[in-house]
């Protein structure tokens, strides 16, 4: 039986976004204590259904969506294939673990059906019920229709039988692009991944002094504290420059920097990095919507995660990754000299080529993005983000062709580098970029 608390949740899940909600309101209309509303009302917002903004008050939201999903539910496979549902709907939320073609004979396929998978099939009935017995979903394709009994078959599993209108290669296809996009966005690493909580921060407020900021940073060896007012919403921060030679009792509002750098948890590591970089910032708040305190996140803390995601094995499918999968690096000359910098090499494929045969703009803006991060490493700077890509052709770059990167560093400082890469084709050149890089190294 659903709890107080679990009816409330609902309640303020079924409500329309954008409707303002409060605690006696909810206890009113739903005959709970104030206690127990306030109570949900706290959980709603810290699972994204709630958010309280001030001179707002607390309103319904639209539920933001967790980036990091290893799986789909059969309800996203419905969406995806745009289907209906003909059975089992009380299993839409089980996850999809594999998806089965069944284009052979029963027996034959009998190993491959394992609980969890989804078996795609067109009108044959004996192979949706044994898929259903097996404990897997079915998927009807060629918007054929099923049986009342293996409808009923399918509600008593609690095992979807979903049907579409698309072929079986078409949902395949579908269903498996969107497998490899939710490993993509699995990868994608985000400041909520990262960030120090609430609990575990240290912060001043508005009427704090300079006298608490050095009491503060003797306890705890930092320099860079957050600075809140009375609502915890984030107004400045304060360094030991801002304290330099000032009055203990100066108040921190009079000294701090206003206005700070803030991020949220939703964005991305990367993202975070190139403000820092570029700002020279070692400390960000992280703030909720109303710019409330939640957390900090450091420049050790991005290095560090940029770090692990550049040592993990690369498991995503993206565009990129495909054009640079093909750059192959050339550390010898023809006399078996080792070369200053290394050059790297690339054929010019089909599906690289734009509409006149040549190789598009934007899959060269690639491979010479990947010959530049790779030079980079060869030079000790593994933290590094392209800013800038000046990219200037002196011929057209035909299909098939064999392009050599030859890469020139310009400047590297401890920031920022610029380099200065040539593209050849039989020793004559065809191109020429300028890139610019941001470098995030440690202090």
């Amino acid at each position: 039986m659903a709890t107080k608390h679990d009816l409330i949740l609902a309640h303020i899940e079924s409500l329309p976004v954008g409707e303002r909600i409060s605690v006696r309101g909810i206890a009113k209309e739903l005959e709970v204590s104030e206690g127990t509303a306030y109570r949900a009302i706290k959980d709603a917002e810290n699972i994204g259904l709630v958010s309280t903004i001030q001179r707002v008050g607390t309103i319904r939201i639209e539920r933001k969506l967790k980036k990091h999903i290893e799986k789909l539910t059969f309800s996203e496979v419905v969406r995806i294939i745009e289907g209906d549902v003909l059975g089992g709907s009380a299993g839409l939320d089980k996850d999809l673990n594999r998806f089965v073609i069944g284009a052979m004979k029963e027996n034959a396929m009998e190993r491959y059906i394992t609980p969890g998978s989804l078996m795609i099939v067109g009108n044959r009935e004996n192979v949706q019920e044994l898929a259903l017995k097996q404990g897997a979903a079915v998927l009807i394709t060629g918007g054929f229709d099923t049986t009342a009994e293996i409808q009923q078959l399918a509600d008593e599993l609690e095992l979807p039988i979903l049907r579409t209108t698309y072929d079986t290669f078409t949902v395949a296809t579908m269903i498996n692009r969107a497998l490899s996009d939710q490993l993509i966005k699995k990868d994608i690493l985000l400041v909520s991944d990262i960030y120090m909580p609430l609990d575990k921060t240290k912060y001043l407020t508005i009427t704090d002094t300079v006298k608490d900021y050095k009491r503060l940073s003797e306890e705890t060896h930092h320099s860079r504290y957050p600075v809140v007012n009375r609502n915890m919403r984030v107004v400045g921060i304060v360094t030991a420059k801002d304290v330099f030679e000032k009055s203990s009792s100066q108040l921190i509002e009079r000294v701090m920097t206003r206005d700070p750098r803030m991020v949220k948890k939703e964005m991305s590591v990367a993202s975070v990095s190139h403000q820092m970089i570029w700002d020279g910032l070692e400390v960000m708040p992280v703030v909720a919507d109303d710019l409330s305190l939640i957390g900090i996140v450091t420049r050790q803390d991005v290095m560090k995660a940029m770090q692990l995601v550049q040592r993990q094995p690369q498991v995503s499918d993206t565009i990129s990754d495909q054009i640079t999968d093909q750059v192959r690096i050339i550390e010898q000359d023809f006399e078996g000299h080792k070369l200053d910098q290394p050059h790297f090499s690339f054929t010019v494929s089909p599906q690289m080529v734009d509409e006149l045969g040549t190789i598009s703009f934007g899959a060269l803006n690639e491979v010479i993005a990947n010959a530049t991060k790779r030079t980079m490493i060869a030079n000790q700077r593994r933290n590094t983000w392209i800013e800038q890509v000046n990219l200037h052709y002196f011929r057209l770059i035909q299909l098939e062709s064999e392009i050599i990167l030859q890469p020139k560093i310009l400047e590297l400082g401890r920031r920022s580098a610029k380099l200065d890469i040539e593209i050849f084709i039989e020793n004559s050149l065809v191109g020429k970029a300028i890139v610019v890089c941001q470098v995030m190294e440690r202090p």
